[in-house]
């Protein structure tokens, strides 16, 4: 599975972006706020990507943020919601606001975001509001640097194809004594903590 990529942006298009990475174009969906955080073509662009397989296609989507994928992948696990009506939900809304509209179970927010119905708002705001990162969807305020890099590694890992209840076991205690340990550091450590397990 892909899970980043950094390269050149080759084509821009408001809801996909060309990534040229050492000389082959990947195709990526991205929700707007990632397409106009993305530079002109020519520039350097680092995506976080979340590869959708289906039985006869394989799609990415890219994200400028951890948060965004995060939120991304919440959605996706609601039923109803795929990809696509995902993107579109990110592209209607702030990332934070999106948060704290289903914590505050805001459901004419929510509705006000193309594609996005009564049913759908209702099972967003019942399947996720315990899903929430609990500071930023109270004060939408940043989540903390522990927060943010442990939602980076769950994604990493699950795209590896581990289990989130697996993952979160061998997390708890990585991340809580991680300190000001790097990325690369504490998913090496969870790795080797996972392959015993």
């Amino acid at each position: 599975m892909i899970a980043h990529l950094r390269g050149m942006v080759f084509e821009k298009h408001p809801n996909r972006l060309i990534v040229d990475v050492a000389g082959v174009g990947y195709d990526v969906q991205v929700p707007l706020s990632t397409f106009y955080t993305a530079g002109e073509p020519g520039t350097e662009i680092a995506l976080r990507i979340h590869t959708h397989v289906r039985e006869d296609q394989l799609s990415l989507y890219g994200f400028a943020t951890g948060l965004e994928l995060m939120m991304f992948e919440r959605l996706i696990a609601v039923s109803g919601i795929g990809p696509k009506l995902a993107l579109s939900v990110l592209s209607g809304i702030e990332t934070r606001d999106l948060a704290g509209a289903i914590q505050r179970n805001d459901l004419a927010r929510l509705t006000a975001i193309p594609g996005v119905g009564k049913k759908t708002a209702e099972r967003m705001c019942v399947e996720l509001r315990d899903r929430m990162p609990k500071a930023m969807a109270a004060t939408g305020a940043a989540p903390s640097p522990g927060e943010t890099m442990r939602d980076d590694l769950v994604s990493a890992l699950i795209n590896l194809g581990y289990h989130r209840q697996v993952i979160d076991k061998s997390l708890d205690k990585l991340v809580n004594s991680a300190g000001e340990q790097r990325f690369e550091d504490v998913l090496r450590a969870a790795l080797k903590e996972l392959s015993r397990a």
